[in-house]
């Protein structure tokens, strides 16, 4: 069993809000400037899991974060990247670059697959959620209402660029997990 203790575990996404699509051929399907700026805020100093397909498709290694990439393959993805090949070994890197960093978070980044990997033992979820129906190819997991409750949901200023209106929502656990 994946045990988080003694770290948070929180999912960091953009979702379309009506069919729950996070990207399409490796791409998020819509640009909304303030999720970057959010995006950045939540992660910054601390460890992130990702996916292969995810890594390549922000294209290098984001700045003042560990990247941890869980995949299947031992070919290295890219320079500076942390590569583990199970979600233990994955949350075992990752508490080592929080402990390097006095970091109490551990970031899951996506995909689609390690979300759903990830999602039973994660505390919360920070989702920005996009008023959009795309086509998508990727999507996230369904999170049932009796599992989950919306601490905080803020309206996200639309700017002159920006291709759909969205907002910043925090959900947590209504029964916090129980870790031994």
């Amino acid at each position: 069993m994946l045990n988080p203790q003694p770290f948070h575990l929180t999912i960091v996404v953009a979702m379309a809000a009506r069919n729950r699509v996070i990207g399409l051929d490796g791409q998020m399907p819509w640009h909304v400037s303030g999720d970057l700026k959010h995006y950045r805020a939540l992660t910054m100093g601390k460890p992130m899991i990702m996916g292969r397909k995810t890594l390549q498709s922000i294209g290098r290694i984001l700045d003042g974060r560990d990247t941890i990439v869980l995949s299947r393959s031992d070919t290295p993805v890219m320079p500076g990247a942390l590569q583990a090949q199970t979600p233990q070994q994955a949350l075992e890197l990752a508490k080592q670059c929080a402990r390097s960093r006095s970091a109490s978070e551990i970031i899951i980044a996506g995909g689609a697959e390690i979300y759903r990997i990830f999602l039973p033992v994660v505390s919360r979820i920070e989702l920005t959620r996009i008023d959009v129906e795309p086509a998508g190819d990727a999507f996230f997991p369904e999170l049932p209402d009796t599992e989950w409750k919306t601490d905080e949901l803020t309206p996200m200023q639309r700017g002159p660029r920006d291709s759909a209106p969205a907002e910043f929502v925090t959900l947590t656990r209504r029964i916090p997990l129980v870790v031994e």
